[in-house]
């Protein structure tokens, strides 16, 4: 089993940013010596009071960092991106990090987002769904033409493509099931978010695993997993550290209308221990390696990834939750 880090790349009004893309570095450095394989970043926009960098630049900027490592963006908001930009992104990151870059998608669901960028929150599928393929186009043939509903592009061709000359993997990041049908369909990899809990991505896998058959596609090498995730010395002093500056987080998510961020009729905080319930792993190290080993025997996942830090958690919990992590890594491995 692999393992990757999730960055958090949110902090509050008064954070030095300074400070905190150092905390970021030492992060990747200690997943790094501990075996971690992979490095994701989010995406969003206007994100005010929360300060937030963009992924691209901050992509680039840790790549020295991790060398050898996979690095991703979990995920970009295609539904409201140019895919022409997005296609040279990638690429220009995918020759930074040695030919290790993974592009991670989504459709975006927050309408000031798309309000404020001047691209209709209901054409995100339609844009979402003819970007996938234009953007596979710019990275392997000389010239393109397209005239879609959305995007246009007569006889041009990429000025960067990936290191390989032809592709790179799109892993699609979906939450409810007729966005799970649509990574099984356009996808080369579905990349389940951290929210779903355990009955629910039981049956998600079984709607991905339909969806792929149906479209005459082969089940994916690797199955990857998100996951909100603390290791502490006990499980007592996990939840002591880790449930604030979760639910800080999640009333964040709940406050932009994110699917999956509430609990029902109450309020998020007076529900919040059962929100975490078989959704987070906030536990010891014996714990979290048999919830690993859990999603790995359950529904064939193979790698994790890991957000092991929200605003309010210091930076040396983070690097010993790492290190613990890192521990787990060395005997799933």
């Amino acid at each position: 089993m692999k393992f990757g880090i999730f960055l958090a790349t949110q902090w509050p009004e008064q954070a030095s940013l300074d400070q905190e893309i150092g905390n970021l570095a030492a992060q990747v450095r200690a997943a790094r010596k501990n075996g971690f394989a992979s490095v994701w970043v989010g995406q969003h926009v206007l994100t005010r009071p929360l300060q937030m960098i963009q992924t691209v630049p901050l992509l680039a900027r840790l790549a020295v960092e991790g060398e050898g490592m996979t690095f991703g963006s979990c995920i970009a908001l295609l539904g409201m991106l140019n895919p022409i930009m997005v296609a040279e992104e990638a690429a220009s990151l995918d020759w930074i990090t040695g030919g290790n870059f993974v592009l991670g998608v989504g459709i975006g669901y927050r309408k000031e987002e798309f309000d404020s960028l001047n691209v209709p929150f209901e054409n995100r599928v339609g844009r979402f769904e003819e970007a996938l393929p234009l953007i596979r186009r710019l990275w392997s043939e000389e010239w393109v033409t397209h005239k879609g509903e959305h995007f246009t592009v007569d006889n041009l061709g990429a000025g960067i493509r990936p290191r390989n000359g032809n592709s790179l993997p799109i892993w699609i990041g979906a939450q409810v099931p007729r966005a799970v049908r649509r990574a099984a369909r356009l996808g080369d990899v579905w990349l389940p978010s951290p929210t779903p809990e355990y009955e629910a991505l039981k049956e998600f896998f079984e709607i991905y695993h339909k969806a792929r058959t149906e479209a005459g596609l082969p089940m994916p090498e690797s199955q990857p997993l998100i996951r909100e995730c603390f290791v502490g010395a006990s499980r007592e002093t996990a939840m002591q550290a880790a449930r604030g500056p979760l639910l800080a987080k999640y009333e964040s998510y709940a406050s932009w209308g994110e699917a999956g961020s509430t609990s029902g009729g109450t309020s998020l905080a007076e529900g919040f221990d059962d929100f975490m319930a078989n959704r987070f792993i906030v536990a010891d190290e014996a714990e979290a390696t048999d919830e690993f080993a859990r999603y790995r025997d359950d529904f064939g996942v193979d790698h994790m990834i890991l957000r092991m830090q929200w605003p309010g958690l210091p930076q040396s919990d983070v690097i010993e939750c790492i290190e613990r992590v890192g521990r787990i890594a060395a005997r799933l491995g």
